[in-house]
């Protein structure tokens, strides 16, 4: 198998998980940063993976860059055959899209990005950067957590869902379908459970379902995923919330599975010991990505004529929260 080059923007949970596993299958991986110390420590020690039993620990080599124009502006040509973002919602700014953006004019034919992002309304944002290598959207429920810089525990096996088809209208060459497969392939080898699908908005919308449940009230009650529907009134409340963003999705035109309540459930008890990634930040005083997920259902209800103030409560909720933990530092 022909050596894949791949650039992971963001060194966050989810960036260094996928950039150490593929790594470790055998791709070479560049980590783009936000600072330029967290590439200096990658750079010099490595990625430091860990498995959630704390079984098993590898330190892998992987080269890592500071995200700058100044840097992308001195590469003739990225060496890249794929682009994962994996930054947050709350982090795709205009300036990370114009980075983007000059990133796109120096890679190689063949190239792509995919993105794996929480919520919706990131796509939207990168098609109207008329960027001329397909853009592939991607829902990921494999759980990590980043412990320091350069170490990531990975906390929860689960799936990949890559669309099919790019997001961005670009016509399907047989070059974008090789090197496609050539992703997906790798993707398996390092031992991701990953499909292909042509219907990937619903799955980003089954994801949203989710997500618009436990972030908000793991972060609000303060509890791991598998305590959250342990106490009949917080279960109580999730069924209300669940039941309100159904109603929402079902006007979009989404086909809600009528086992989706005890997908829910089942994802609790399969994450049990995990904290979302909402809670992580509302305890260390960071930006939500309450407004990309639950204030997402809000502007969905809005476009319906329909109400939801089980999500603007709880919106309201996280944001305060946010204040008040801010104003103790």
């Amino acid at each position: 198998m022909t050596t894949l080059r791949i650039d992971v923007i963001g060194g966050g949970s989810i960036g260094l998980l996928y950039a150490a596993r593929l790594a470790i299958s055998g791709a070479s991986v560049t980590v783009w940063t936000r600072t330029h110390e967290q590439s200096d420590i990658i750079n010099r020690e490595g990625i430091r993976f860990m498995k959630d039993n704390g079984s098993a620990e590898e330190v892998i080599a992987v080269s890592s860059e500071w995200l700058t124009s100044e840097r992308i502006s001195s590469l003739q040509q990225l060496s890249s055959n794929w682009i994962i973002l994996a930054v947050k919602q709350t982090d795709i700014t205009e300036q990370l899209l114009q980075l983007i953006h000059m990133m796109s004019f120096r890679l190689e034919e063949g190239s792509a990005i995919v993105c794996l992002q929480n919520g919706i309304g990131h796509i939207e944002k990168l098609t109207t950067l008329d960027l001329k290598i397909p853009v592939y959207a991607a829902v990921t429920t494999e759980g990590a957590k980043r412990e320091d810089k350069r170490t990531v525990r990975h906390t929860g096996i689960g799936q990949v869902w890559i669309s099919e088809e790019a997001e961005n209208d670009r016509n399907r060459e047989q070059i974008d379908v090789i090197s496609q497969k050539m992703f997906i392939d790798y993707l398996k080898k390092a031992g991701f459970d990953v499909f292909l699908s042509n219907e990937i908005n619903k799955r980003v919308f089954q994801k949203l379902l989710i997500n618009a449940v436990i972030n908000p009230l793991t972060s609000i009650f303060d509890s791991t995923n598998g305590e959250l529907p342990k106490h009949i009134k917080r279960l109580d409340i999730m069924k209300a919330l669940f039941d309100e963003t159904v109603i929402v999705l079902q006007a979009t035109g989404m086909d809600v599975p009528e086992d989706s309540w005890e997908r829910l459930l089942d994802v609790c008890q399969k994450t049990s010991s995990n904290i979302s990634s909402m809670l992580g930040d509302v305890r260390a005083g960071r930006h939500t990505e309450i407004d990309a997920i639950n204030g997402a259902i809000v502007r969905l209800a809005e476009q319906h004529q329909l109400k939801a103030p089980m999500n603007e409560s709880v919106i309201a909720m996280i944001k305060s929260y946010k204040l008040d933990h801010n104003n103790k530092e």
